[in-house]
């Protein structure tokens, strides 16, 4: 068996979502390659080939591939497909839209966000927002399976795999990449960040998440929110945190005005430790966090700022 992790990287560097993937390949037994298919991506090329666990990295280089479009890296992949046993890609944006195409060109199902690798045919994946864990048995000859990378531990360096250049397919023609609009921020990434400060609908307004900022900044934290403040204007959609936002899994996440609902849960309820701040006692959240501060937000808030100095 031999498992082929499609590699998210920006050219230069790998994403740390590729690291955690990795480790899941290694987990399904046999050998792990790495496809790195960019342009003048030399350097993520040299970065995979240091990540433990890795036998080869194969790179394929050509223009087309430089901003990732799908239909061209999906391409790459079925052309090496008939090598592999496996084949999988980090539950990003980046995985979501390659896989489904391998998936369906292969005429194989695809396993989705997977957080358990049982055996080499047997994987664990959440359900139902995540109330419930389905255990999936796959028969298919080829197995693409998408990794929640909150579900594995980022694979380390340390390796020392060959990396051999292979031929880049021709441009499937069916796309074109337009421009990019990069959100600028001095903080962490939502998703790579070890704090997270949250803020819910009893923010109030988006005035009110000012609050948050001494915290996040003391703390060094990222910002994020519920999907009822973003639904009501508060803050940018790139900050939802749940089912339908980001799934995250921090050393440390502090909700403040979030009552917990089960979309939400769902996105941040692996995070190492959970600390809840809100008024209503009875709010969901608090049966998943590790600490809880009953009390007006506009209150404690300050208060913690304070202590932290």
């Amino acid at each position: 068996m031999t498992a082929l992790v499609i590699a998210e990287h920006d050219n230069a560097s790998l994403k740390g979502s590729t690291l955690n993937t990795i480790t899941a390949a290694a987990q399904a037994g046999g050998d792990v390659h790495v496809l790195i298919a960019g342009h003048n991506a030399g350097g993520a090329a040299e970065a995979a080939s240091k990540i433990a666990g890795v036998s080869k990295v194969l790179l394929a280089d050509a223009a087309h591939f430089a901003d990732g479009l799908a239909e061209n890296i999906a391409d790459q992949a079925l052309a090496i497909a008939g090598s592999y046993s496996h084949i999988l890609a980090p539950a990003t944006a980046y995985g979501k839209n390659i896989l489904p195409r391998v998936a369906a060109k292969l005429d194989v199902g695809q396993i989705s966000e997977i957080t358990k690798v049982v055996s080499a045919d047997t994987f664990e994946r959440p359900i139902y927002a995540g109330n419930a864990i389905a255990t999936v048995q796959s028969s298919d000859s080829v197995k693409v399976i998408t990794v929640r990378t909150t579900g594995f531990d980022a694979a380390a360096t340390g390796g020392n795999a060959a990396v051999e250049t292979i031929s880049a397919v021709a441009d499937a023609g069916k796309s074109a990449f337009v421009s990019r609009e990069l959100a600028k921020s001095d903080r962490p990434e939502l998703t790579a960040a070890k704090v997270i400060v949250s803020g819910g609908r009893g923010m109030g307004s988006g005035e009110n998440f000012k609050i948050l900022e001494p915290l996040a900044d003391k703390l060094g934290a990222a910002m994020g929110a519920s999907r009822a403040a973003v639904d009501a204007g508060f803050v940018p959609n790139d900050w939802q945190v749940g089912q339908t936002g980001k799934i995250v899994a921090p050393q440390l996440y502090i909700a403040v005005g979030i009552s917990g609902a089960i979309q939400h849960l769902a996105g941040m309820k692996d995070s190492k430790t959970i600390v809840a701040i809100n008024k209503d006692p009875e709010a969901p959240i608090f049966s998943v966090a590790d600490y809880g501060i009953v009390g007006d937000l506009f209150e404690v808030v300050p208060q913690l700022v304070s202590q932290l100095g």
